[in-house]
């Protein structure tokens, strides 16, 4: 990605440090993936509300929520889910300067997308949160109707019927969303944060 010409970052006083420092815990990045219906938002918004319970400062991205605005003009060719993933992380590295923990909820259906989005990020700074959920299930859950209208060839380019899910190789974290409970599924996550040292 090119850098606009003319342009000179600025170094400000109140660092990322003194934020985290002020919240009483790190910031860092929580990316779930997973097929739609695998419960990825559920999960993410269930977490944050553990976490803001616990006085922490938090914030969930949720792929539908961002597409009314951020990436309105999107939208779900390959091409374009990468540029989707491209904004999120660019938007994620400036909640991590603001000290905050964010949630982000996305199909993020491709291995070389979500490479691209920890180069981004930074390794450090990111769990990968894999919300393992059979195909089945997700159709079972399928409160929108999608899948039947992807079945059906009425949605193209539909992960996991006309488009591809690689599910991550390595994750932080999975889960099975499919057979956990929602509570099981949000003290694994607070639990590793912990043992992360991110919230005390």
């Amino acid at each position: 990605m090119s850098i606009s010409p003319n342009v000179v970052k600025h170094r400000a006083a109140v660092i990322r440090s003194r934020r985290e420092t002020l919240n009483g815990h790190r910031s860092v990045n929580l990316w779930f993936t997973g097929l739609s219906g695998s419960g990825k938002s559920t999960l993410a918004h269930a977490v944050e509300e553990r976490l803001h319970l616990m006085g922490c400062r938090t914030y969930v991205f949720d792929g539908d929520n961002v597409r009314h605005g951020l990436c309105g003009d999107l939208g779900f060719g390959l091409e374009e889910r990468s540029e989707n993933m491209r904004r999120i992380a660019e938007m994620v590295k400036l909640f991590l300067d603001g000290g905050v923990i964010s949630l982000t909820a996305f199909i993020s259906p491709l291995h070389a997308d979500r490479q691209r989005v920890q180069e981004i990020i930074g390794a450090e700074d990111l769990i990968e949160v894999y919300c393992n959920c059979p195909l089945e299930i997700c159709e079972e859950r399928d409160v929108k109707g999608l899948y039947k209208k992807a079945r059906r060839g009425e949605i193209k380019n539909y992960t996991g019927i006309s488009s591809p899910y690689e599910a991550p190789s390595n994750p932080d974290i999975e889960i099975d969303t499919g057979h956990k409970t929602l509570r099981e599924c949000v003290k694994r996550i607070v639990d590793e944060l912990k043992e992360r040292d991110i919230i005390f």
